[in-house]
């Protein structure tokens, strides 16, 4: 969201109020977490902001209801007093957003864990970050407030390792590889992402681990978690993930009719503790049975569960 003349000089908070449809003191929590990001940066709830500045806020507003909802299906990797790791599979919405009031994972945590309801805003039902709807595989929940921060704290610190499985188009002549290229809104199309000049900075690396004519499977590990950044990045390198509609390509039979992507495993520190526990993920029928279309690979091993770590 951009900053109007009608709201310049206004504070950080009040704006976030009125942009995001929140109480003055839910925007005032979500500047204070460093939620609200200013041109790319988190900026005091009282520092007046001028016209024409870029606002990124979080997508869940303090005054939804959200109701439980036992319906939604999930699978948990890993439940530990104050963490919880969730396979979450394609086609569910993480929290509440525009276009979105039911049906979600948040909907269906705090009835299966309802003490994540009663969460201050900041910790958003204790999701600690989020995959889209699309991408399936594991997902860090605090299960309080304290942990919540902790983890956070933990991503911006590089601390949390996240590793993801994707499959593209075309052949890759190295290995290994890292793209680092900062993403911001594309500005032909603002609910979009790109590789743009003035965008955060951002970072990928990959390993090529198997390969088909027209076709490579990928392990990708982040650096930084910026939106859509394993989609934009390879896009941008020429390699678009398989059944991407946004930044990729609609394939052939080996398209799974979503983003060929899956969050495989998780490595972070449990808070509070010296700690470091790690969880994997199979990859899930549909995205198994691409692989089966495609049939045995020209070069590597397709099997997901026997990769190593690191790119």
């Amino acid at each position: 969201m951009t900053v109007t003349a009608e709201l310049a000089g206004m504070r950080a908070d009040k704006i976030v109020a009125e942009l995001g449809g929140v109480s003055r003191s839910a925007a005032r929590a979500l500047v204070d977490a460093g939620l609200v990001l200013v041109d790319g940066s988190a900026v005091p709830a009282a520092r007046p902001l001028a016209v024409g500045a870029v606002l990124e806020l979080p997508d869940t507003p303090e005054d939804v209801e959200l109701e439980p909802d036992a319906s939604v299906r999930f699978a948990v990797a890993l439940e530990h007093p104050r963490v919880l790791v969730v396979d979450k599979p394609a086609g569910l919405v993480v929290h509440p957003g525009a276009g979105t009031a039911g049906g979600t994972l948040a909907s269906g945590l705090i009835a299966r864990y309802p003490e994540l309801a009663e969460l201050p805003t900041e910790a958003r039902w204790g999701i600690v970050h989020r995959l889209d709807k699309d991408t399936s595989g594991l997902l860090l929940v605090a299960r309080d407030a304290g942990a919540h921060s902790e983890l956070q704290q933990a991503l911006r610190e590089r601390h949390v390792s996240r590793s993801y499985a994707t499959l593209v188009a075309g052949a890759f002549d190295n290995a290994t590889g890292t793209i680092e290229a900062p993403i911001g809104r594309d500005i032909a199309n603002p609910t979009r992402m790109a590789v743009v000049q003035a965008g955060r900075p951002a970072r990928t690396h990959y390993r090529r681990m198997a390969t088909w004519a027209g076709h490579t499977l990928l392990a990708v590990d982040l650096d930084t978690g910026r939106t859509h950044q394993i989609r934009v990045h390879l896009r941008a390198i020429g390699h678009p993930v398989i059944g991407d509609v946004h930044y990729g390509r609609r394939g052939g039979d080996e398209d799974p009719g979503r983003t060929w992507l899956h969050a495989r495993s998780l490595t972070f520190p449990i808070p509070g503790t010296a700690t470091t526990e790690s969880c994997r993920s199979a990859l899930p029928g549909d995205l198994m049975q691409s692989l089966e279309v495609l049939g045995s690979p020209a070069s590597g091993d397709p099997a997901v569960d026997s990769w190593g770590e690191g790119a």
